[in-house]
């Protein structure tokens, strides 16, 4: 016959690491860090299974004996102990409760809307299926092992984006329901990474494929010939290296037609710092057109539908009218290949210009100014080299 009630109040709390029996199934796990959970293990056909019954800060000693007594008879009666479970304080939240309400809670802060949306979406896709309904508290490393292994290696950036927020909605419950110090078995550092290959080792980087720079010329000529929206947009996007998305974002309030200036604020930007580009030739002529075309006042440079952000895809679309084997994106390379190979501008110069962050914390330390003043050349001289004739190219013609 089990004995029952070996355990004290007091020892709940001082126990040391490891598993306390307390009989009857019931057990005491105490993890590094200190925090202390109850567990109901039993073994069926030789193999053991654990079911957590949640923290000694949610269950006293005996609701605990409690719960592990209705488990034992679920038992003897051939039924699953872990039925017992789902019938469970209504008002406990599960890690799909916590994850929406992390999610709204950090949306305000998240300088990209679509952030909130790919969060549900990713969560909801990979994890809600399996761990959704249940308590943080009980999602195992088995669990997230589950989830994370049969996509590591086929779909690693994902996967690696899914983990971090499954880690971080586990922190959120962890911290609001004060069980400081619990184990989460989402942690990369000392836990996952025993487990899994660095993402960096598993993937290959994939660059966006670009136009030779010689090509670029014949490009912009070919759009020149095009009265459309998309291509004007395309073309500013070429002429001042900035991403599609700044591009297409572009509000009046941030170009100075006096001072030939685009300042986009930090919030539009990758890095999250403010950026200045100087504006040459071609590229003021662009904003002067889109002057004459500009109805009701609107705010966009480049006015999508109902006043919408243009659509990716038709910018997309417009370039592949012309150079189906490049993307729009690749045409900061091109800018970058340009620039080292053809001018005698720095490199500092050329990454200010691409808005690229120094990786080099103590360069970056020195480097305080944005090198304006060269950038107002280099983006000339890059305007000029883009009007230039350049390689003869073949090009896709229009039906």
């Amino acid at each position: 016959m089990a004995t029952i009630k070996l355990l004290g109040a007091r020892q709940v709390e001082t126990l040391p690491i490891g598993f306390h029996k307390d009989g009857g199934n019931l057990y005491l796990k105490v993890r590094e860090g200190g925090s202390r959970a109850w567990v109901f293990r039993y073994k069926i056909a030789g193999k053991v299974t654990e079911l957590g019954l949640g923290s000694t800060d949610k269950r006293s000693l005996a609701q605990a004996r409690e719960q592990a007594g209705k488990m034992r008879t679920a038992l003897a009666d051939g039924k699953d102990p872990a039925e017992v479970l789902k019938k469970r304080d209504p008002t406990a939240k599960t890690f799909s409760d916590y994850a929406k309400e992390l999610i709204e809670n950090k949306r305000s802060g998240w300088r990209n809307a679509k952030h909130a949306a790919q969060w549900t979406a990713t969560l909801e896709q990979y994890a809600f299926k399996s761990i959704g309904d249940k308590l943080p508290e009980n999602i195992s490393l088995a669990d997230v092992k589950a989830i994370l292994l049969p996509m590591w290696a086929i779909k690693t950036e994902t996967a690696s984006r899914l983990r971090q927020r499954i880690e971080a909605v586990i922190d959120y419950a962890i911290v609001h329901e004060g069980a400081h110090g619990r184990y989460n078995p989402a942690r990369w550092k000392g836990n996952l990474d025993a487990v899994l290959p660095a993402a960096s080792k598993v993937t290959q980087r994939v660059h966006h494929a670009a136009a030779k720079y010689s090509d670029v010329p014949s490009i912009l000529s070919a759009l020149r010939e095009k009265d459309f929206l998309t291509a004007y947009c395309l073309r500013f996007i070429i002429l001042t290296a900035a991403r599609s998305g700044e591009a297409r974002g572009a509000l009046w309030s941030e170009i100075d037609m006096q001072a030939k200036t685009w300042t986009i604020p930090a919030a539009r930007m990758k890095a999250g710092v403010l950026h200045r580009v100087p504006l040459c030739d071609e590229a003021m002529q662009i904003l002067k057109t889109m002057q004459t075309w500009r109805l009701n006042e609107a705010e966009r440079v480049f006015n999508g539908a109902k006043g919408g952000l243009l659509a990716d895809v038709s910018v997309n679309k417009m370039l592949h009218g012309i150079a189906p084997d490049v993307t729009v994106h690749g045409f900061r390379s091109s800018f970058r290949m340009w620039g080292a190979e053809t001018t005698s501008y720095p490199s500092a110069v050329l990454e200010a210009a691409l808005a690229h962050v120094n990786p080099n914390e103590v360069e970056a330390s020195y480097q305080r100014s944005d090198l304006f003043d060269r950038r107002v050349e280099l983006m000339q001289a890059w305007g000029n080299y883009c009007a230039s004739k350049g390689n003869v190219i073949q090009l896709v013609q229009s039906a």
